[in-house]
């Protein structure tokens, strides 16, 4: 980790112009990365709002954290294909599986599953990330779309982009909602006290725009099953708006701390069930629907004779 103590010496502009104007040697989007992941203070508190405007006198500690080169090894790791050809591949990504490598994962990942399906995989979309478009939290399981190709990678990275790919989820929350259905529309950033966590953040923070559609599939007690359907993709979306809601999905073990519902679970009941996109080269519409793991069937069985 290295240390960089700057002093402002005038009223100036917002901080990531400020710093890239500083450092040189770091580029806009690299800074705009490090004040997100909380890795800069200003005047001695963690500031992870990139337009927050500066004034003569202020201090900022900017902590660039020690690059770690990963090694990618390819890894035969059993995998639930629900769609493939030369382009893409969709699969169901079970529990406890990593999307791809990371400090603390260095292995056992996803993308070590798919350099061992796909050698060709290297270079697209990254070095350290070959081929993924979109990810899943770890505990998160269900449909994630794989590109094969530069060409598919640029194809479904814009259709995210443009909210034409439709990604719906299954999820049993705690309570009972009051109404039926409901939209969720409110920024996510990064808390700004704890980096590992996501929160509710005004734009004007730091925060992105959020969107969350959500419908009661059926009802269970004091439990509820409900169908989820992401407009944007921002990381943690449906558990940090499920929190906001009064009802955090079920087994999440950052958004609805003190709950226990009795059933062993490896973590949160959510499931990407459903993933509908367009083929990057016939243009044909792929759907994809992913069974629901055996964790999520035995908690619904439970709820349900309750």
């Amino acid at each position: 980790m290295t240390a960089i103590n700057l002093q402002v010496e005038e009223k100036t502009e917002r901080l990531d112009r400020y710093l890239s104007e500083e450092l040189p040697d770091l580029s806009r989007s690299r800074i705009q990365q490090l004040i997100e992941q909380g890795h800069i203070q200003l005047n001695d508190k963690v500031c992870t709002s990139k337009k927050i405007h500066l004034k003569a006198g202020d201090r900022i500690i900017l902590e660039i954290p020690a690059v770690q080169p990963l090694e990618l090894v390819a890894e035969a790791i059993p995998l639930d294909i629900l769609y493939e050809d030369d382009q893409l591949l969709i699969l169901n990504k079970p529990a406890g599986l990593v999307v791809h490598p990371a400090p603390g994962h260095p292995d056992g990942t996803l993308v070590n599953a798919l350099l061992a399906h796909c050698p060709n995989l290297p270079g697209i979309g990254g070095v350290q990330r070959p081929g993924i478009v979109h990810r899943l939290d770890k505990d998160t399981t269900g449909a994630i779309a794989i590109a094969k190709t530069d060409i598919a990678y640029q194809h479904l990275q814009a259709q995210l982009k443009a909210k034409t790919a439709r990604r719906e989820y299954l999820g049993v929350v705690y309570g009972a909602p009051k109404t039926e259905n409901g939209i969720i529309d409110l920024p996510i950033g990064r808390h700004p006290q704890d980096r590992k966590k996501m929160a509710i953040v005004p734009i004007e923070q730091g925060g992105r725009s959020a969107i969350t559609h959500w419908q009661i599939r059926e009802r269970l007690g004091n439990y509820t099953l409900i169908h989820f359907q992401l407009e944007t993709g921002r990381t943690h979306q449906i558990r940090v708006h499920s929190a906001k809601m009064g009802h955090p999905i079920v087994g999440d073990p950052i958004y609805s701390s003190g709950h226990s519902v009795g059933v062993n679970l490896p973590g949160q009941a959510l499931h990407a069930w459903r993933l509908k996109l367009q083929h990057p080269v016939s243009g044909d519409w792929i759907e994809a629907t992913a069974t629901l793991p055996q964790s999520l069937i035995t908690l619904l069985d439970i709820l349900r004779r309750r």
